[in-house]
């Protein structure tokens, strides 16, 4: 009896069986004549999976349910290399499949979901997810830094996972402008996708150009009765009993109280919109000193913004260079709660190490968002230097590391990363 897959073709869940049968040499077919919402509500599919959900595999002893299950039984088919060659590395392989499931998938599912109409949409949920979801890429992100695979230096069942997991964000969800802020979680989705296997069962992968609008959630239609002849004389309907005063009452009390606005929020209008400048920013390409830095200075609001420079306490430890950069890298997330209030600059210097760490901050307001200082530890590491604007080297340090000059303050430029 042959391996029958029941899924739809564009199932990401069933990608993951179909990529790991083309590596371990196992004949897999898909259900003939499968279609969604029929096939997988009929009485002999609920006898595979007693809630309906695909994938599912039917084998010679029976049926397996659940995507991570069949991947893995259908790994363990063949004598092959992708559950690795030691127990260590089976062990670490399990790791990054309940990484790849809890902290990718789950979170890509919860922000997936209510944006397409799949679930109510709230969008404090949507931020929750988006939050998460960014601190696991963050976690992977730093991994590859230094590893081309996820365990030792070939593909494993946790790549498969991963990848197929990743297809979903990557086609539907995470625009480059997002997904660019873990280039090496990028690199290693390009690198994984474009792999014989992979792309046989994937064809040409594409990066979404933007995010999908939010639809409603779908309603379930009320049930229609059908109506009797003894019915027909009764056609006054009930009119609904007012509701009592105290029960109105209760219900205003439980009514959500609006979120506090943020102190900065509060601020006198200022004349420089910030949104204007990160877009002149990214958009110029050529004579950057001429139109990006002149039109800072014309935009920059001195009573509204102010301009802070920031040294790492801790250069000295600054040993290598890609953990440097991930340190940097790992700032710049967790100061995403400021993104409406702050534009920032990142240069990580040296051409050896140790590698020194400065930056250059905009912030709303005369001082540190408090609420900034709060809630992002790396603050902490840092001296923080506010700046003196009739000082004209100061000011013309703000450019230099604007238009990341190099060499800056005499020495090569390793990197600089842009918070916008």
């Amino acid at each position: 009896m042959a391996l029958v897959l029941y899924s739809s073709k564009t199932n990401k869940n069933a990608f993951k069986t179909l990529i790991v049968a083309e590596y371990a040499g196992v004949k897999v077919e898909l259900a003939a004549n499968f279609e969604m919402g029929v096939t997988n509500k009929t009485p002999e599919f609920i006898k595979m999976n007693p809630i309906g959900k695909i994938p599912v595999l039917q084998t010679p002893d029976g049926p397996v349910f659940e995507s991570n299950a069949i991947a893995r039984y259908v790994a363990r088919l063949t004598d092959n290399a992708l559950y690795g060659s030691s127990l260590i590395d089976y062990a670490h392989i399990e790791q990054w499949i309940d990484f790849s499931t809890l902290e990718i998938d789950a979170n890509l599912v919860s922000w997936y979901r209510p944006r397409t109409g799949r679930a109510p949409y709230l969008p404090p949920a949507e931020e929750a997810a988006i939050s998460a979801l960014k601190r696991g890429l963050a976690a992977l992100d730093s991994h590859l830094a230094s590893n081309t695979y996820l365990v030792g230096h070939s593909v494993t069942l946790a790549d498969i996972i991963l990848t197929s997991n990743l297809y979903l964000g990557f086609t539907i969800l995470l625009t480059k402008s997002f997904t660019s802020e873990f280039p090496h979680v990028e690199r290693y989705f390009w690198t994984l996708v474009n792999q014989p296997n992979f792309k046989k069962i994937l064809g040409e992968v594409k990066q979404t150009e933007s995010l999908p609008p939010v639809q409603s959630a779908k309603k379930p239609e009320p049930k229609k009765e059908a109506k009797s002849k003894k019915d027909e004389p009764k056609k006054e309907a009930k009119k609904e009993a007012p509701k009592p005063a105290k029960a109105e009452a209760e219900e205003e009390e439980e009514a959500p109280k609006p979120k506090p606005k943020n102190p900065l929020d509060l601020l006198p209008p200022s004349k420089m919109i910030l949104d204007e400048w990160k877009r002149l920013y990214s958009n110029t390409k050529t004579n950057f000193r001429e139109v990006a830095i002149k039109g800072f200075w014309d935009m920059y609001d001195p009573e509204g913004y102010s301009l802070w420079f920031c040294d790492y306490k801790y250069n000295d430890e600054n040993t290598v260079s890609f953990v440097t950069l991930n340190k940097v890298g790992g700032f710049l997330q967790r100061m995403d709660l400021a993104r409406k209030y702050a534009f920032g600059k990142m240069l990580v210097i040296g051409s050896g190490p140790p590698f020194k760490v400065k930056g250059l901050w905009l912030f709303r307001g005369q001082e540190i968002p408090q609420f900034v200082i709060d809630e992002c530890y790396d603050m902490e590491l840092y001296d923080w230097k506010k700046v003196d604007l009739s000082d004209e080297a100061q000011k013309e340090r703000v450019n230099q590391m604007i238009e990341d000059a190099e060499p800056f303050e005499g020495e090569a430029l390793l990197d600089a990363k842009c918070f916008k």
